[in-house]
């Protein structure tokens, strides 16, 4: 597959991405990218090789995936640096961290187990047998589009029960979902503190835990999250009296109740923010408190619904009201973009059994995600999607992430096309293309 017709932004990010292999890995790398963005049905290994035509060095490509996987932390910069004309322009820098599950089926998958899972399907499944992936991506505002989460790096996380099951030369230390997380946030730093004045990170309640809060304080990450509505929250201490002796007291001694504050009617007042890409009016309480897992005084928002209410909080005491909100609006974008990660790259389905070939085919996925995501950020949706051939799709709606990875694959194609036609026909080359071209469309 020639590589002269994918987007400059391609090209470099892929030689980017191999430069950290060894040189007899780093020559397929971008081969194996070029596979993965054409691969169609059911989107195993064997499927990107059928698309980029790996054949006979079938082995030599699964050896090139293994190393991708255990050089992930290193093939992860290169995706921070691919990203950042998306986030340009931005004194602050919010991600978000979130962990995900893809089923996996048959013996010796090392790391799968037994995990709780979010979204039971029709027959209402409590478990599943799998990977669970924390995942981090940064959360980048498109002036048309609204929030779109764009995936830096994920890590897999194993049971302690399914850690011992791991070959001798594969083993690893147990590491909880926070410890993952707080990993994540100290890797980031060094490639994004020069370039941002603050860091935000927005997290689910699930991770709104001391270790990662703590974590995050100390590398200087502003931490936003859902409140448990039963938080032991307390009072913001006085003020020292003068000549007042011995170290400041960190924690009020008044005990805050979250429901009592919401069920007040005095207090509330209304505030205009963006949420899911439109302006819209919430009615909120905004109070500053100390709450011990955050180690110090964090402000927390009360925000009231139609059906009740609902608390977030912040460890910046000067966050606005506003910043929280739409911090946690746009946190839902990372949900999103792990969907679209299995249904239109097929994360999860690349059947391989090795522990850092699975690493390796999930990162990959979302790389890709993220590269065709920075790709089309500053074109015209025209250029993306064309309804005019659907007169019954009507609907106003943002080019979803398939129509764009349909449109990259088209101007690849194309210039693909193009070449082979400029000049003297060749009937060998044109013969190659059609073949090629069906091969991928049957």
């Amino acid at each position: 597959m020639p590589f002269s017709h994918l987007p400059p932004l391609l090209t470099s990010a892929f030689a980017a991405l191999a430069h950290w292999l060894d040189r007899r890995s780093a020559l397929r790398l971008p081969l194996l990218l070029c596979g993965a963005l054409f691969a169609t049905g059911r989107r195993t290994v064997t499927a990107w090789f059928r698309a980029c035509g790996v054949t006979a060095e079938f082995r030599q490509a699964y050896t090139t995936v293994c190393a991708a996987g255990r050089k992930a932390g290193l093939l992860a910069i290169t995706v921070v640096q691919a990203v950042r004309p998306a986030l340009a322009g931005r004194r602050r820098l919010t991600v978000a961290i979130d962990d995900t599950p893809t089923a996996r089926y048959g013996p010796f998958v090392e790391g799968a187990g037994i995990h709780h899972n979010p979204s039971p399907g029709p027959a209402g499944e409590k478990f599943l047998y799998g990977h669970v992936w924390v995942v981090l991506a940064a959360l980048a505002r498109h002036p048309d589009w609204g929030t779109i989460a764009l995936p830096l790096q994920a890590q897999l996380y194993i049971r302690r029960a399914d850690v011992d099951n791991l070959p001798p030369e594969r083993k690893r230390p147990f590491r909880t979902k926070l410890d993952l997380a707080a990993e994540q946030l100290a890797w980031l730093k060094p490639w994004v503190e020069r370039h941002f004045e603050q860091l935000w990170v927005a997290v689910d309640g699930g991770y709104a835990k001391r270790p990662l809060l703590r974590a995050a304080s100390q590398g200087g990450w502003v931490v936003v999250s859902r409140l448990r509505k039963d938080a032991a929250l307390f009072s913001v201490p006085p003020p020292r009296r003068p000549g007042q002796r011995g170290r400041p007291r960190t924690y009020g001694e008044r005990r805050i109740s979250l429901a009592k504050r919401a069920g007040q009617t005095r207090g509330w007042q209304s505030v205009d923010c963006v949420q899911y890409g439109r302006r819209v009016s919430k009615r909120v309480k905004r109070f500053l408190a100390t709450w011990r897992p955050a180690g110090g005084p964090i402000v927390v928002v009360l925000v009231k619904e139609d059906d009740g209410w609902l608390a977030f909080f912040c460890t910046d005491p000067g966050a606005t009201a506003e910043e929280v909100l739409e911090a946690m609006a746009d946190r839902g974008a990372i949900e999103q973009t792990n969907k679209d990660a299995k249904e239109v790259w097929g994360a999860g389905q690349q059947q391989v059994r090795n522990l850092f070939s699975n690493e390796a085919c999930f990162s990959l996925n979302l790389w890709m995600y993220s590269l065709v995501e920075v790709w089309a950020w500053g074109k015209e949706e025209g250029q993306l999607v064309d309804r005019g051939r659907c007169p019954w799709d009507s609907e106003p709606r943002r080019p979803s992430h398939a129509d764009k990875r349909k449109a990259l694959q088209r101007e690849v194609l194309r210039g693909e096309i193009s070449a082979a036609l400029a000049g003297r026909p060749d009937k060998r080359e044109i013969r190659a293309l059609a073949e090629r071209l069906l091969a991928l469309a049957a």
